[in-house]
């Protein structure tokens, strides 16, 4: 089959790409190794930065959002044995979304099936061929039969764990990360909030988030050994814990626990973000710890800015936007990768870390917390530093 761009990946990098592109008159073909019911219950975090929920609105697929979602003006610091918000709204006239990342999916899925995209889930084989030329290809197996995609781009939407990034020869790409010394245990429970918006709690015991995907369903984390195995943690194990870290500033209400996971702690970004006609976005080409809440709207912003270059690619033939589209890209997200590491550093336990180091924590919170330029600055990173 022939279209204009083909991508890789059903998640919300690859499926805003080919929203925005259709926007602007241009074809495109998904193919997603996942079905499409995996894709839509495939829990993610989803706190939405201003400007990637306004562009939502704007391109006609943030209607759910408006009518479900919940808009939050800051979020609050827990240390010290006491909370201390930090108001963005007053700080930058800025707020953020709550709004799952599976129900992001769930809309565009169906706006791009409802504009005749063609999204081919559940294909078997995918690889790519020919990307340094001006006619690469997608090949894979979908229903049993062997097909290919031939088109001008390939969006290399599918994740850190895809074939896009690996398809790109040896020596083109420079990797920079850092493993983190724990993890996120994670749970998912029918719960009322214990706040109105999220907790960043600093506790002798480690990190604890508390946070929400709806008035009634919570999701709270815990730092954890990065190997930690979640089925050793009772159910009322994790909820003392949680409250204990909570330091007693509020009751913490409870409820059945429905998932317990142990997310990875991972800092990771590829140069460049590009090899001839493929173009990475989103984890294919940069993970942030989830401390900042960067992923998705790191995803976004990538598609937007690669959106506009291929646009004007077809308009004019000009090749000048898709060249520095790694360039322009990268400037955001060290940005991101800074701001997320700043979160982590601030928050977390270290084992090299000393007892000058924790009282440093707690110098450094309670500067956040009392000094206007500081907040201001973290209320501008949280809610999204403008996009190219």
């Amino acid at each position: 089959m022939r279209t204009q761009v083909g991508i890789v990946g059903a998640g919300p990098a690859g499926l805003m790409l080919s929203h925005l592109l259709h926007r602007a008159g241009i074809d495109s073909v998904i193919v997603e190794n996942r079905s499409r019911a995996y894709c839509e219950a495939r829990i993610r975090a989803g706190l939405i930065e201003q400007w990637a929920a306004d562009m939502l609105v704007e391109t006609g697929v943030g209607a759910r959002m408006q009518r479900e979602s919940m808009v939050h003006d800051g979020i609050h610091l827990n240390f010290g044995g006491g909370l201390h918000h930090i108001d963005f709204h007053k700080l930058v006239g800025k707020r953020v979304t709550i709004y799952g990342q599976q129900e992001v999916v769930k809309d565009l899925i169906a706006r791009r099936l409802e504009d005749g995209t063609k999204i081919l889930f559940e294909v078997e084989g995918t690889t790519l061929h020919d990307i340094g030329t001006a006619a690469p290809k997608i090949r894979f197996r979908h229903d049993g039969r062997a097909d290919e995609i031939e088109c001008d781009v390939i969006g290399g939407c599918d994740g850190f764990h895809g074939v896009s990034r690996p398809s790109i020869p040896s020596g083109v790409l420079t990797t920079y990360e850092r493993e983190y010394p724990f993890g996120w245990l994670g749970i998912l429970a029918q719960a009322q909030p214990v706040a109105d918006e999220l907790i960043y709690s600093y506790h002798r015991n480690g990190f604890s988030l508390y946070s929400m995907r709806s008035p009634s369903l919570v999701r709270y984390y815990l730092q954890c050994a990065p190997d930690e195995d979640p089925e050793r943690w009772s159910d009322q194990q994790v909820w003392d814990e949680l409250e204990l870290r909570l330091s007693g500033v509020r009751v913490l209400p409870r409820g059945p626990v429905v998932e317990k996971i142990v997310a990875p702690m991972r800092s990771f970004v590829v140069e460049p973000m590009q090899h001839g006609r493929l173009f990475l976005a989103g984890d294919s080409a940069h993970i942030v710890p989830p401390t900042g809440a960067k992923g998705m709207n790191l995803a976004f912003a990538d598609v937007r800015v690669l959106s506009k270059a291929i646009a004007a690619f077809y308009r004019s033939g000009a090749t000048g936007l898709l060249d520095q589209y790694s360039q322009t890209c990268l400037r955001r997200v060290w940005k991101a990768q800074r701001f997320s590491w700043w979160m982590t550093r601030l928050f977390h336990l270290f084992p090299e870390e000393t007892p000058f180091d924790r009282k440093r924590q707690l110098a450094e919170l309670d500067y956040v917390a009392s000094s206007a330029v500081a907040a201001t600055s973290l209320a501008e990173n949280y809610v999204g530093l403008p996009v190219e």
